[in-house]
């Protein structure tokens, strides 16, 4: 006797769908955020994408606090694509490039490259990008920056940068955030992320070995792209 076959369940199957059509397109983001923003991309790309990001961020008519303290930075990190999706778990990174003010010249010097991650917990579904800029205001956390891994509302405090003119009260958190993004969330909050040096690709970009203090303080290295980034932000701190 052959077993009658069990019947599918109807609600179960809409269930199963209606999940489907956010799993499936957060796997492809994933997908083509690896393939083209981790693997494909090379440091030279990345400096020159650093560059067109900040010029936008500054640009902004938003952003005339940034533009009125850069000159206050201690250092300043982009991150032209900080890619980010969830599924009741987030996560997020990108890479991005630190450049490092003089405290007694205020030459600006770099960059060097590095890495930014975070991870979520709670209910969320959704997948964007984002243009990250972080402007370090605390000798500590800069000087941190170039010898360990540093964590942000850990090692050092983060809190979102005033847009607009500014909210008339001094900023006091070591980091001013800023962020400019599209897609299913509706902010970004950096309070976790954790920024680390990367030394495979600060080697790829200068060809040789190069340390954090290699690049930043003893300028033992440069590079054509590096110059136009730095002057670049120095032509944002003058004015022009």
């Amino acid at each position: 006797m052959i077993p009658a076959m069990r019947l599918n369940n109807p609600l179960a199957e809409r269930s199963t769908m209606h999940r489907l059509r956010f799993i499936l397109p957060l796997l492809a983001f994933l997908g083509i955020a690896s393939g083209v923003a981790w693997a494909d991309q090379g440091p030279a790309d990345l400096v020159r994408e650093a560059r067109i990001s900040f010029q936008r961020f500054l640009a902004d008519p938003d952003m005339a606090w940034a533009r009125k303290h850069l000159s206050e930075a201690r250092a300043v990190v982009i991150v032209p694509s900080f890619l980010r999706a969830g599924f009741i778990i987030g996560g997020a990174g990108g890479r991005g490039v630190m450049l490092y003010r003089d405290p007694k010249t205020g030459a600006w010097s770099g960059p060097a490259f590095y890495a930014v991650g975070a991870g979520s917990l709670g209910f969320q579904i959704g997948a964007d990008a984002s243009e990250v800029l972080l402007m370090v205001m605390s000798d500590k956390t800069a000087r941190d920056l170039m010898t360990t891994n540093i964590s942000l509302g850990g090692d050092a405090s983060v809190a979102a940068g005033p847009v607009g003119a500014g909210t008339g009260r001094e900023f006091t958190a070591d980091v001013a955030s800023y962020a400019r993004s599209k897609g299913l969330y509706a902010g970004l909050s950096l309070q976790g992320a954790v920024l680390k040096p990367t030394s495979g690709w600060n080697e790829r970009f200068y060809g040789k070995p190069v340390s954090i203090e290699d690049i930043l303080v003893k300028h033992a290295v440069d590079k054509p792209l590096g110059r136009q980034l730095r002057s670049t932000v120095e032509a944002a701190v003058a004015g022009r």
